[in-house]
């Protein structure tokens, strides 16, 4: 079986809605980090200092056949294509993952793959 992670970088206000919707997508779940970024100009604050903004990573295993639809959800949902500062997403090939077979079985009979 082929899998694919996705990485997604949002605001920590947004992390509720994409994981619910990466999962309707049918993601299994996500490793969540808590990180800090600025985007594409430095954002200072008082006294100088530069501030970084509280954002979240999602790391999200996905099979390959079920990425795209749940990468076009997490855009959606995240409104990453609308403006700046939205946060970001990308998708990279995994060449081996281990410890999924159930995850998979549950996933079939849950959200099953739409036949088209």
């Amino acid at each position: 079986m082929q899998f694919k992670l996705i990485l997604v970088f949002v605001d920590e206000g947004k992390t509720d809605a994409v994981l619910d919707a990466a999962r309707a997508a049918g993601a299994t779940g996500a490793t969540i980090i808590n990180a800090r970024g600025q985007g594409l100009e430095k954002s200072i604050g008082i006294f100088g200092l530069e501030l970084l903004h509280p954002r979240t990573v999602l790391l999200i295993l996905v099979e390959a056949r079920r990425a795209d639809e749940v990468l076009a959800t997490i855009t959606k949902v995240g409104k990453l294509d609308e403006k700046l500062d939205t946060g970001i997403a990308l998708m990279l090939d995994v060449d081996k993952a281990l410890g999924l077979t159930e995850h998979i079985k549950h996933l079939e009979k849950t959200v099953p793959l739409d036949p088209a």
